[in-house]
């Protein structure tokens, strides 16, 4: 079992010191990331309606990951994971509204350490710095909440046009600086995160019946994922003004998928099935990165080795993730039986709840993935099943029974996860507001 990490102990780590290069030397990096995303409603991944011809047209000239997956499909566990290259039970985010651990090293200190200048516009209540605690890894970080997109009298979120209005307005700032450096914009979108809206000015464009039941979800889920996928165009395009295409790479990720009945469950985060596992992901970089689809499997926690190791800084050791820059340089081949690694959480704490062992009582599932085989547990029942991926995609028939004896593979995977969330519990409790509690339940994540 020499592919698994052993568990890091959490002491204050010392960032790398590594040569500042000259600011003209690296790229502008933009980041985007979209909410609740799955990568099979995407023209790129295969889907036949019209949602997303101009993220895929991106992908198309970069990168794509045919085969990546989130670690953990909630909002905060998930970007945290992207940001840190650590998996949730690690970094200490493991539900919506626990905090990650202070001191933590991160992708945005590497690149300001590395003459960047940093900055991060985010639509999401969840992220908000009071429930998150990763503004400090920027030099300007702003949580966009300008409207209550559900009719609600809370400001709670940001349609993605008002993210493009802040996030384009910083970043031209920033370039056309007397004293400019390179800049990293990191901009997540909220849409399209449930309750769904339904986007009439894309309905034809997806192939919505005029006929049929318009105002299903699947016809706003696909609806949203048009809509953002037009503001998306709209943010390169105003990028591609201020900045030339080949001075500018940008990563591409969603941070989890969305079940749409699939297992009789809507919604994300309890499960770990592949409808809110999988997600789109991709690096495009004009000149610099040949356009390529990637099948191994890959992880979000691998957008922040694979971004160093592409701009030439060393990779600490600290990032978990794989750094995929010499794979695309041709120093590698892909590693198509890497075992990959997962967990499921509750949504997050509820007001009333006890607040000690959150981390430890919210644990709900944990899986690994090996050779297109997944193996799932479900903490709570000890329920397990076996899923091949390739003759069963919908994850349908268990290739176990599900009381039998987990393999030594995740039986190690689970004590890890369990003894890292006992080591987070020793961080201080959650502190959330009445007004905290009615955005977490409004977007789902209280039972």
């Amino acid at each position: 079992m020499s592919s698994f990490r052993p568990l890091l102990l959490f002491v204050v780590l010392l960032l790398p010191t590594v040569a500042i290069s000259a600011p003209s030397a690296r790229p502008h990096i933009l980041l985007v990331s979209v909410a609740t995303l799955r990568a099979d409603h995407m023209g790129s991944y295969g889907y036949a309606r019209k949602t997303s011809p101009h993220i895929d047209g991106l992908l198309g000239r970069g990168v794509r990951f045919a085969d990546a997956r989130t670690v953990e499909p909630l909002t905060a566990p998930a970007l945290a994971a992207m940001l840190t290259s650590l998996p949730p039970h690690e970094h200490g985010s493991t539900r919506n509204g626990l905090r990650v651990r202070p001191e933590l090293p991160s992708l945005p200190k590497i690149l300001r350490r590395n003459g960047y200048r940093t900055g991060a516009f985010v639509g999401s209540w969840t992220l908000r710095e009071e429930l998150w605690a990763m503004a400090d890894h920027f030099d300007h970080y702003e949580a966009v909440l300008t409207r209550a997109r559900w009719l609600g009298m809370v400001k709670r979120e940001a349609t993605a046009e008002d993210i493009n209005a802040e996030a384009l307005e910083w970043f031209a700032g920033q370039v056309e600086a007397e004293t400019a450096r390179p800049v990293f914009l990191w901009v997540h979108y909220v849409e399209p995160h449930a309750p769904y809206l339904l986007q009439r000015d894309f309905l034809n464009q997806i192939g919505a019946s005029p006929n049929g039941n318009t105002y299903s979800d699947f016809n706003k889920y696909d609806s949203e994922i048009a809509y953002v996928d037009f503001q998306i165009s709209k943010l390169l395009e105003a990028v591609e003004e201020l900045v030339p295409a080949e001075n500018t790479l940008v990563l591409f990720v969603s941070d989890h998928g969305e079940s749409l009945g699939e297992h009789g469950y809507w919604g994300h985060g309890r499960h770990l099935y592949e409808a809110t596992l999988h997600i789109p992901m991709g690096i495009t970089w004009p000149g610099h990165l040949e356009p390529r689809v990637v099948e191994a499997p890959a992880l979000i926690t691998d957008l922040a080795p694979t971004l160093v190791g592409l701009l030439g800084i060393e990779v600490p050791d600290f990032f978990q993730g794989m750094d995929w820059s010499t794979v695309f340089e041709g120093d590698g081949s892909e590693p198509h039986d890497r075992v990959t690694l997962y967990q499921a959480h509750r949504g997050a704490v509820g007001a009333k709840d006890d607040q000690t062992k959150v981390r430890e009582k919210g644990l709900l599932e944990v899986a690994w993935l090996e050779g297109g085989k997944k193996e799932i547990l479900r903490v709570t029942n000890g329920r397990r099943r076996i899923f091949d991926l390739a003759s069963d995609p919908e994850e349908l028939q268990s290739l176990v029974r599900e009381q039998t004896e987990i393999s030594e593979g995740l039986e190690i995977w689970l004590d890890q996860v369990q003894e890292g969330l006992v080591l987070a519990d020793e961080l201080p409790p959650p502190s959330l507001s009445e007004e905290d509690m009615d955005a977490l339940r409004a977007l789902g994540y209280l039972e």
